[in-house]
């Protein structure tokens, strides 16, 4: 009986207590932390102009510019078949030698009619002072009045052929000016520098200016931009001038770029707002491209912890601090978040050791054996 109460005793004092749950721990620091938006969307052209035939039914016979090509305001693009037309300036040229020369002969019959009447006009008079001294007969008198009247006739027959004549000049001197202008357009030139985008001009093809497609697409100034969705909540962060790091698909690195335009719009259905991100010149890549986009929204240095040590119960965000190896929970007010850190506004301070993996596996008082990070460890 002496023995089986002393192995019972030895039993009792060899006892061991349970170890208390290793839980790693994060210190809250003080540091920069920045607030961004990742926006996505398309790359477009600023302003895309579009090249078409200011001239009907002539044929494609030289094309000068490709796609991808930097061309300058007034580049010829296309030449096309210009033969009809100068035929046609050669026919007006002859016309408007005739009709000069119709004008030259119509000067010179006025100046005729108008000898003839000054002639019939004198004659008319003498016969007059005649007929009064009972000279002159009847007849002859009658004869100088009519030569009076035909010349005045004729007179007047010349210079409406002069105005005739005039206005045929002015006619053939439009149809060359119109001639002229076609010539001038069958050269089709770039109306704005920068980069073809499209072309859809074809050798051979006849030039309508109605068709369905343009020759040539330019990408006016070779401004492209990043066109992106963003949601209505994020549209007031925003404003314009603002940086944003633009990544176009299979780009390593980002291109820095500005918001450029906000559109006063936004979908209805998608509840989603645009911007117009502007890209510098010498990043210009291709129209239609997908672009992701990093905006900073706001940067302070402040206590933070790692997004994973806060929890959500309702409408309340707490942490688990650790003092004296126990758990004590705290509300706290978050701010800013960003690169995987939040920034707690209230209910901490700098130093207090957090749980890094904050859950409800720990409750109010648990005690734990708290392990800090490998990386802090190394450190």
């Amino acid at each position: 009986m002496a023995a089986s109460l002393g192995a019972t005793a030895a039993a009792a004092q060899g006892t061991v207590q349970p170890r208390p749950p290793s839980v790693t721990v994060a210190k809250v620091e003080r540091g920069e932390i920045t607030a961004s938006l990742l926006v996505s969307g398309t790359l477009v052209a600023r302003e895309e102009v579009l090249v078409l035939p200011e001239v009907d039914g002539l044929a494609i016979i030289e094309i000068l510019a490709e796609e991808g090509q930097s061309v300058t305001a007034g580049q010829v693009l296309v030449r096309l078949n210009r033969a009809a037309l100068e035929v046609a300036l050669a026919q007006n040229a002859a016309s408007l030698q005739r009709v000069s020369a119709t004008i030259s002969q119509a000067r010179a019959q006025i100046a005729e009619a108008e000898a003839n009447k000054v002639q019939s006009a004198n004659a008319l008079g003498r016969a007059q002072a005649l007929r009064g001294e009972g000279i002159t007969s009847a007849d002859v008198y009658d004869q100088r009045v009519a030569a009076a009247r035909s010349a005045d006739a004729r007179l007047n027959a010349s210079i409406q052929a002069l105005a005739i004549a005039e206005a045929e000049l002015v006619s053939t001197q439009a149809q060359r000016s119109e001639i002229e202008l076609r010539l001038r357009r069958s050269e089709i030139r770039a109306p704005v520098a920068g980069v073809i985008s499209r072309r859809n001009a074809r050798q051979g093809a006849i030039a309508a200016m109605a068709a369905a497609e343009p020759l040539f697409r330019i990408i006016a100034d070779g401004a492209v931009e990043l066109e992106a969705e963003v949601p209505e909540a994020d549209l007031p962060r925003l404003a314009i001038g603002k940086s944003v790091d633009v990544t176009p698909a299979g780009v390593a690195t980002p291109i820095n770029g500005q918001i450029r335009l906000i559109s006063p719009e936004v979908d209805r259905q998608s509840r989603l707002g645009r911007i117009r991100v502007a890209l510098p010149e010498a990043s210009t890549r291709s129209i239609g491209a997908f672009g992701r986009g990093l905006i900073e929204i706001e940067r302070r240095t402040a206590l933070t912890v790692p997004v994973s040590a806060v929890t959500f119960r309702r409408d309340l965000a707490t942490v688990q601090v650790i003092e004296k190896d126990t758990v004590r929970i705290r509300p706290v007010r978050l701010g800013l978040s960003g690169q995987g850190r939040v920034e707690l506004a209230e209910g901490v301070r700098e130093g207090d050791r957090i749980v890094m993996r904050a859950g409800t596996f720990l409750r109010e008082g648990d005690v734990i054996s708290p392990v800090e990070p490998v990386a802090a460890r190394l450190n």
